[in-house]
């Protein structure tokens, strides 16, 4: 297996595009050394806040699913039920426990194993004999990073490709640079004992002359730089391609450009051709785009996962200020034994500050924010699942889908609010989420200014729970917490 990168000039206008839109997954912020304010500190401890400091910590869409990819690098075991929708119901449902059962070629099968992979995930098992059937069947499903989808789809691309033709078999579009790199390497991997098929990547930065007769079975590549291989360049001859995967769909449509882009690819291929459709999420806007460019799908998707706040004991305290936040939590630190807590601030700004002032306490705390580029943010969560550090302390970036099963305790430094000022009860769910997972029992603490007080008990009203107040200076009623 071997992969083609020609050198040459960043590309045309998608390269710029993506270059400005995805700015903080391709380059690290060159001030992170330096914690940056322009904030005034009151008497008080309170903060008069610039508008760039105070602004929300929000990250791309793209960002967090490259930052899931880096983080999900073996598989996990997904907590979701699989539901099934064929496209003919009263045809056999068929699923596989081992690889052997799919008939794959010898060189795939060494593939498979060599990198890790036992038997298939949960997805896998109900994916794959869709994927690999004869006659090829269309496939729209939603997966998240970690269940084996990436090599679910290129084993059906590698399956399927003739190594004897020297033209592009399967196509593969992703919606960022990176996210294609990430899907070029899996094929590598799982593919090294396929001595004849290649992969050549259509991304930007990678231009080529325009008379090149392109003899790589597997493309993949972005919408734009695809389309202009297409239809400009004629690289790729798209009435010849057998598979077509279309790769993280939520992200792909919330990209300006790319679903028309896309939708324009899919209208060349040929009838015959096999279309896969993954995404990690399915809103309406997710389903009407797979519905219109994936025809007569058979449907795998994920029942919601039931996040719920019953094993979970909510406290609040009532401070005036940060520094009042902050020797509450010292008390609460002291009080308890914890095994690992998350910290969430709704601002950068607030969580440098916290991770400043534990550092100088001697605690071990790490700090997680969209300043960071995806590669750190990835080195800091595996730190503190390997226990490095203690503490996390992070913004809304990590809010969903990272799971560290010795979390203990959450602690809202900042209760989460929306634009309107009303409480975000998702993310405060999402939270409180990371704690009390696996079965476990857990703890959250609110830290909440007087007038914020309103807002919480909204929290508590939606949620029908309790959530009761603690007082920090009380060592004796924090130490019963543990019981």
């Amino acid at each position: 297996m071997a992969s083609l990168l020609w050198g040459g000039d960043a590309g045309a206008s998608e390269s710029e595009q993506l270059n400005g839109h995805f700015s903080n997954v391709i380059h690290p912020r060159k001030n992170l050394p330096g914690i940056k304010s322009t904030t005034v500190t009151n008497v008080d401890g309170s903060l008069n806040n610039t508008e760039e400091d105070g602004e929300e910590d929000r990250v791309e869409l793209a960002a967090n699913s490259l930052l899931n990819k880096l983080i999900r690098q073996s598989l996990v075991e997904s907590s979701h039920q699989v539901e099934v929708l064929q496209k003919d119901p009263s045809s056999p449902l068929y699923s596989v426990k081992t690889f052997e059962e799919l008939r794959l070629k010898e060189e795939l099968l060494k593939g498979i194993y060599a990198m890790g992979f036992n038997r298939p995930s949960k997805i896998q098992e109900m994916a794959l004999p869709m994927m690999l059937a004869h006659p090829p069947q269309n496939l729209i499903a939603q997966s998240q990073s970690g269940t084996g989808k990436t090599a679910a789809f290129v084993l059906a691309m590698l399956s399927r490709v003739n190594a004897l033709e020297l033209f592009p078999q399967c196509l593969c579009l992703a919606p960022t640079y990176e996210l294609a790199l990430q899907t070029g390497r899996v094929v590598e991997r799982m593919g090294k004992f396929c001595v004849d098929v290649q992969v050549m990547y259509a991304i930007r930065g990678n231009r080529i002359p325009r008379d090149t007769h392109v003899t790589k079975q597997i493309i993949i590549g972005t919408p734009g730089t695809v389309l202009d291989w297409c239809f400009k360049r004629r690289l790729i001859d798209l009435t010849k391609i057998r598979v077509f995967v279309l790769d993280e769909a939520d992200v792909m449509i919330d990209t300006q450009g790319f679903s028309d882009q896309s939708i324009r690819i899919q209208r060349a291929l040929p009838s015959e051709c096999q279309m896969l459709l993954f995404s990690a999420t399915f809103e309406d806007s997710v389903w009407q785009f797979a519905e219109r460019i994936i025809p007569d799908p058979n449907v795998i998707k994920l029942r919601k996962e039931e996040l719920t706040l019953n094993n979970i004991r909510q406290y609040y305290v009532l401070c005036r200020n940060r520094k009042d936040k902050y020797q509450a939590l010292c008390n609460i630190y002291g009080g308890i034994t914890i095994g690992q807590a998350i910290i969430f601030c709704q601002t950068r700004q607030n969580a440098k500050w916290l991770t400043v002032e534990m550092m100088q306490d001697g605690h071990q705390v790490s700090l997680l924010s969209g300043e960071l580029t995806v590669d750190q943010r990835a080195s800091v969560i595996q730190r503190f699942r390997d226990g490095k550090e203690k503490v996390l302390i992070t913004t809304n970036v990590c809010a969903r889908g990272i799971d560290v099963k010795q979390v203990t305790i959450v602690v809202n430094f900042d209760l989460p609010v929306n634009g309107a000022e009303e409480p975000d009860y998702e993310t405060y769910l999402h939270r409180i989420g990371r704690t009390g997972r696996f079965g476990k029992k857990g703890l959250a603490f609110n830290m909440i200014e007087v007038d914020k007080l309103p807002l919480l008990m909204k929290v508590q009203d939606h949620f029908n729970s309790n959530i009761k107040q603690l007082d920090p200076e009380d060592m004796d009623e924090i130490e019963k917490l543990e019981y």
